[in-house]
């Protein structure tokens, strides 16, 4: 066997597909193609053709729906979730928003204008989300119908010079014409490429799922975009803080907070309760990782429309689901049991006390407040607020300031500092629970005339001056969880277009779409002359080493042909005359070393001319 490889330039290429290969290198693909060349017309300007309307129309469509536009509309969405995930979203978390602005009121009024606190619904965001939409679409549809096409249709001939190709093979056989292209039809078919018989050549071609994978790919990314709409539109999510045996309805009323999308209505909340029954936390105790959480979860009842109950456990990223609802376990922490007394002995607050961690050690920080209820010690109706420090192992002080040195419940100590006054609470303007805004309220003072202060360990009591009542760390400190609950009836959607993109990018990357072609046909000393080539839509190594696979197991159906005795005797005999001959002139070509002699000038055949004339000639 015999092959030749080549590598030609780009317009070498261009010709050969042109003219030596016809279809055969055609329809490899169904991207769209660019036009080239000058498509001006007779009687145009020479700069170029003048575009009306629908001419504008068409190629501001063509542009859009090219591979290179999507690209560049698929990277600047990108680059659009970029700030989205660095800077504070109102629609994740206002109060992280106005604390930014608070921290950068130069940046703030940009970022507003810019609407990068809001990225996701923001204009220019959405504006590049739809083209990219579009674009997809405009390139997907007509690449779906070209390839149905191209699977409905059988692999072209072979074209006329198969030597052309980049890699390619022939040999003699006995073997007849007819043979040899049946047994390369059952060889391609068992290889499962899609073959048949054209002429004297067996067409065959394989690597289809490449252009599938390209096609899935791009669906892929539309259904994921849809979606990412979906969810947005359609989506609910709210939070809820909730101690050690406490519950919750699926009702907007009973959430701490609440977002939902633009079609989203408080009728798609799915009806269930549910409540904490036990929040576990447990920690490393010894060793470099001391502090470090183990175990989070908390032990939940949970009951929908019939009433009945069930036990569940919700873990870090294994949410409870009902119904098509998630409940997530986002954070946790303490909630110190408190009493606050009256002058006159009476119980005017009784609770758990939720407290905000404000680091690792879960040292933290929230407000007591008693609106109702409390009068002075003349009678007098009058607010109470309490600002509380709560660390879970008390480890000293530094820098003025109580601090925790384990996350356990293992020394617990809560410090307060008593006021008295208004606590804004009737103004009708929203108020953080967790802050105690002391700008209308009074502080009691201690003997050294400084806001009354004192930490408390469990079953100790701070007694108010002048007999304005007591308020007393109980013996119990119970723990909070916070959940998420949310609806988002895209996201098994976006999960299948990930999954399906992921497939699709493999298909088009790791195979190769290419054709085969074996032609068979009688030679002019009657022996079958057997002609195998291959072309893939992109240059590949694999190419020639499975040519090679292909040719050696059809050469052991149909091996070279064995030389026939009659003409190795004539080609010898003629190989023989060859050489005597030639040895005959090297004979000859001896006697020029007695041109000196002029007597036997006469004896070669052309004289050399050495005269002027005849080194001119």
């Amino acid at each position: 066997m015999s092959s030749t490889s080549r590598t030609e330039t780009g317009e070498e290429r261009d010709a050969l597909s042109a003219t030596d290969l016809g279809d055969a290198a055609d329809r490899l693909s169904t991207a769209p193609k660019d036009d080239g060349g000058d498509s001006r017309g007779v009687g145009e300007p020479a700069g170029g053709p003048v575009l009306g309307v629908i001419g504008w129309l068409r190629w501001f469509w063509r542009q859009l729906t090219s591979m290179r536009v999507a690209l560049i509309l698929l990277f600047l969405l990108s680059l659009g979730a970029i700030p989205g995930s660095l800077i504070p979203q109102n629609s994740v978390n206002d109060l992280k928003v106005q604390d930014f602005k608070a921290a950068h009121e130069t940046l703030a009024p940009i970022y507003d204008r810019l609407q990068l606190f809001d990225v996701y619904s923001s204009v220019w965001f959405s504006a590049i989300y739809i083209l990219l939409f579009v674009s997809l679409i405009g390139c997907i549809v007509p690449r779906s119908w070209q390839f149905v096409g191209q699977l409905r249709s059988r692999p072209p001939g072979a074209p006329g010079r198969l030597t052309r190709l980049p890699a390619y093979t022939a040999w003699r056989t006995d073997a007849a014409p007819e043979q040899v292209r049946e047994t390369a039809r059952t060889l391609l078919a068992k290889r499962r490429f899609r073959a048949h018989t054209v002429g004297d050549a067996v067409a065959a071609e394989k690597g289809y799922l490449r252009e599938v994978g390209n096609l899935a790919f791009h669906i892929a990314l539309i259904v994921m975009l849809v979606a990412f709409a979906v969810g947005q539109l359609l989506k609910s999510e709210g939070g809820k803080l909730m101690v050690e045996g406490t519950g919750f309805s699926n009702t907007l009323t009973h959430y701490d907070d609440f977002k939902s999308g633009s079609l989203f209505t408080t009728d798609e909340l799915v009806p269930f309760s549910i409540s904490l029954d036990e929040f576990t936390g447990t920690y490393e105790k010894t060793g470099p990782q001391r502090g470090t959480p183990r175990t989070f979860k908390a032990d939940v009842t949970y009951s929908q429309d019939d009433g009945k109950e069930h036990k569940a456990v919700i873990e870090v990223n294994k949410p409870l689901v009902i119904d098509g609802t998630k409940v997530y376990l986002l954070s946790h922490g303490y909630a110190p049991v408190v009493t606050v007394k009256d002058g006159r002995g009476k119980v005017v607050f009784n609770g758990a006390v939720p407290l905000l961690p404000i680091d690792d050690k879960v040292s933290s920080t929230g407000a007591i407040k008693v609106m109702d209820g409390y009068r002075d010690k003349d009678g007098k109706r009058d607010q109470l607020g309490f600002a509380a420090f709560f660390v879970p192992t008390y480890g000293g002080k530094g820098s003025g300031q109580m601090f925790s040195q384990f996350p356990g419940l293992e020394f617990p100590v809560l410090n307060v500092g008593a006021y008295h006054g208004s606590l804004g609470v009737d103004s009708g303007l929203p108020q953080n629970v967790y802050q105690l805004d002391t700008r209308k309220m009074t502080p009691f003072k201690d003997a050294d005339g400084n806001v009354l202060k004192k930490s408390l360990l469990p079953g100790e009591t701070l007694e108010l001056p002048d007999g304005a009542g007591s308020i007393t760390f109980e013996k119990e400190v119970m723990e909070w969880a916070s959940f998420q609950i949310s609806q988002q009836p895209g996201n098994g959607w976006a999960l299948g277009g990930a999954i399906a993109a992921i497939a699709g990018l493999a298909a088009s990357l790791f195979i190769h779409r290419r054709r085969v072609w074996v032609r068979a046909r009688t030679g002019e000393d009657g022996v079958t002359v057997v002609e195998m080539a291959a072309l893939g839509r992109s240059e590949s190594a694999r190419l020639p080493e499975e040519l090679a696979d292909l040719a050696a197991t059809l050469h052991a159906e149909a091996p070279t042909a064995t030389p026939d005795p009659s003409d190795a005797e004539n080609a010898e005999n003629a190989e023989n005359a060859e050489n005597a001959e030639n040895a005959e002139n090297a004979g000859n070509t001896g006697n020029t070393g007695n041109t000196g002699n002029t007597g036997n000038s006469q004896d070669t055949e052309d004289p050399v001319d050495t005269s002027a004339e005849g080194a001119e000639k």
